[in-house]
């Protein structure tokens, strides 16, 4: 049958061994070189057909071989795939180097780009040709030789390093687990959570429970145990991970590789003529200056700080009076904000989850977007997979047309990374041959079920579930018919949260609720008290989680834009001084937060975690247009559809966000919605 990973359509991953990625991977980029040269060798002049077509073909094709592997490697991680991975990331490295920086190609595009046969092309053509022109100078095409080797040899080592901490993180991650015998320890703790880690313990051979640094199990932990120095204990070994302290300090120490990432991304914006690198990040993105970000972000924290510091005073009350507590540390947090929500609202997160069943949400999750979008979603059985629990869907219009197709990987379990993702398998692609239809993997790492009830979620993980399936949607319901410009391609990466955080807005609506959220016992809908209850509680300490995502994206976005060769990093003293302005609790001195903030170092959001806010004003605003014509309207659910989803990174965002809204976004719907007053 040959290699599983040359073949066409979707993957297959029961046939997919580890020796078949390095061979597949060197055959594909051999076949592109050589048509490289052969579409270089023409006589010309070079239009759509004779150049750009040809090379979309190329690069998709590497894109279809290279997902899957990728794919397993962050959700069924094992030691010979992480080799072949690990093998063929130099290779992908130089070779995209080496079409970054041809100048005979680059020389072809502007060519085209200045020809009378350019002016005939469409939008999205001229956008494809516009973001090469624009990566071909970001990869270094107009360096001199010397600085262009610099340049690949800087790459190829950011790939390879990038890689090595998400495999510390997930390697320290794995490695920490608590077996607990006595039930005494584990008081305060829900019954779901006290069965999902007596399933554990029997699945590894164990008696009473077992916990780990797995999200589902941390969280049950830090949330309910009201044994103090367990929740000390775990909070420890979580913010220590793949750090220089903690119970397996410097086995897996990400230290060193900060420091390299960050100084390599400085000379590499320097070699392209930015000060710094977050002036080399905002040149694919939709801000324009690192001032902007930073005044952006800076208003945003002067607008919830107050309320923040009022939320964390209350906190500390609450602790006092309840529990006497003298001072409330870094792992007292969840625990006295459950108990405070309780409190305040009578509403715990444990008492929603029966009414968040699997079946039910991913019902309603369909529902709602087939009554915004006009679409159906239908499973699909017998589709080759990765993992027993992973289920497959196919998306259909109206009309009856296939539009895309999905994988779904819901549950947390042992070699799979940490956290909740939309990745792309196949990307919307049109030719003689038809169209082919993008499928998307989604993957979160929630609850599994237990016993033989079915998964039960919490009403944070059915918005994780609904953000995810957002850029889903945004991939898979394209219209555009070449690859770099279809779905997220090519969408700066300071919009592409849009449709995510969108998504999220019908989580609160009981319009939407009443679809599915159903009691998975009795059937019954959430009562109208516990709905009252979930509303009041909607804004609970919004201001500190805005000031925490403020945190996090000042400390992303300064590490990258003041750094000094002669000073190093910093990385603990640009922390503190934003700490020192943003944070309303210091976490203890052994937290290594930094070491699993894998988004900047190992994700595609290095000077660049301020999207998510960015985007969110963007996707506020987006959805106050539904509050004002009816959150099913069916004509904002098609302008929406046909202004954002539709469209992928064929055109500029504002201009896609003005044909939507009728004007540029404001941030009143924002800070109405997190319950800031403006």
């Amino acid at each position: 049958m040959g290699n599983p990973l040359l073949l066409n359509g979707l993957p297959r991953f029961s046939l997919i061994q580890a020796e078949n990625v390095v061979p597949a991977i060197e055959q594909t980029l051999a076949e592109n070189r050589e048509k490289i040269q052969l579409i270089l060798q023409q006589p010309g002049p070079y239009n759509w057909e004779n150049l750009v077509a040809p090379l979309e073909d190329l690069d998709d094709t590497l894109s279809r071989r290279w997902s899957p592997v990728s794919h397993m490697n962050s959700v069924v991680n094992n030691e010979v795939m992480r080799e072949a991975y690990d093998a063929c990331l130099p290779l992908l490295s130089a070779y995209a180097t080496e079409l970054g920086q041809n100048s005979e190609l680059y020389a072809a595009f502007l060519q085209l780009s200045q020809s009378k046969p350019y002016l005939l092309l469409n939008q999205a053509q001229k956008k494809v040709i516009e973001n090469a022109l624009r990566d071909f100078r970001l990869s270094g095409v107009a360096l001199s030789t010397a600085k262009k080797q610099r340049y690949k040899d800087i790459m190829e080592s950011l790939s390879q390093l990038t890689n090595q901490y998400e495999n510390h993180l997930l390697d320290a991650t794995n490695a920490w687990k608590k077996q607990i015998s006595d039930e005494a320890l584990l008081e305060g703790l829900p019954q779901s959570a006290l069965a999902m880690a007596s399933q554990a313990a029997k699945a590894a051979g164990l008696s009473g429970w077992l916990f780990g640094l797995d999200f589902p199990s941390y969280r049950a932990i830090i949330t309910f145990a009201k044994n103090r120095q367990l929740r000390e204990e775990l909070y420890s070994a979580y913010v220590t991970r793949a750090s220089d302290v903690g119970e397996n300090k410097g086995k897996w120490d990400n230290s060193p590789i900060m420091e390299k990432i960050l100084a390599l991304r400085h000379e590499v914006a320097q070699l392209l003529g930015f000060k710094n690198y977050a002036e080399r990040s905002l040149a694919t993105k939709m801000a324009k200056t690192t001032d902007q970000v930073m005044a952006f972000l800076r208003d945003l924290a002067e607008r919830s700080l107050p309320m923040a510091r009022q939320e964390i005073a209350d906190l500390r009350q609450f602790a006092q009076t309840s529990d006497q507590l003298a001072e409330l540390e870094a792992w007292d947090m969840a625990y006295y904000s459950e108990k405070l929500r309780l409190h305040r609202y009578h509403l715990s997160q444990e008492d929603l989850k029966p009414y968040f069943s699997e079946p039910k949400v991913l019902q309603g999750l369909f529902a709602v977007a087939g009554k915004l979008y006009g679409m159906q979603f239908k499973p699909k059985a017998r589709v080759d997979v990765w993992h027993k629990d992973v289920s497959f869907y196919e998306i259909y219009d109206a009309h009856g047309q296939l539009r895309g197709q999905f994988y779904l990987d819901l549950y947390a379990r042992e070699h799979k990374r940490s956290g909740a993702w939309m990745d792309e398998c196949i990307r919307r692609k049109k030719d003689q041959a038809g169209v082919q239809i993008p499928v998307a993997y989604l993957t979160c790492n929630f609850s599994p079920p237990v016993g033989k009830h079915p998964a039960l979620f919490t009403h944070d993980e059915v918005l994780t579930l609904f953000h995810e399936f957002g850029h889903g949607l945004h991939h898979m319901l394209t219209q555009v018919d070449y690859p770099s410009v279809s779905g997220i391609n090519g969408v700066p990466w300071d919009a592409v949260e849009l449709p995510s955080q969108f998504m999220e807005n019908w989580c609160w609506e009981r319009e939407a609720l009443d679809m599915f959220a159903r009691h998975f016992e009795t059937g019954e809908l959430i009562p109208v008290a516990l709905y009252e209850r979930m509303m009041a509680a909607k804004n609970f300490q919004a201001g500190m989680q805005m000031v925490r995502q403020l945190e996090l994206a000042l400390f992303d976005f300064r590490l990258h834009l003041e750094y000094e060769p002669a000073r190093g990093a910093r990385i603990f003293e640009l922390l503190e001084e934003v700490r020192e302005q943003m944070a309303v609790i210091k976490p203890p001195s052994y937290n290594r937060f930094p070491h699993s903030f894998s988004h900047i170092f190992a994700g595609g959001y290095a000077a660049g975690y301020y999207s998510y806010k960015w985007a969110e004003v963007l996707s506020s605003d987006a959805f106050a247009k539904f509050e004002d014509n009816g959150v099913f309207d069916p004509q904002t659910g098609r302008q929406f559809l046909e202004s954002i989803l539709e469209q992928g990174g064929s055109r500029d965002p504002m201009a896609l966000f003005i044909e939507f809204r009728g004007r540029e976004p404001q941030i009143d719907a924002l800070l109405r919605h997190s319950g800031i007053t403006a």
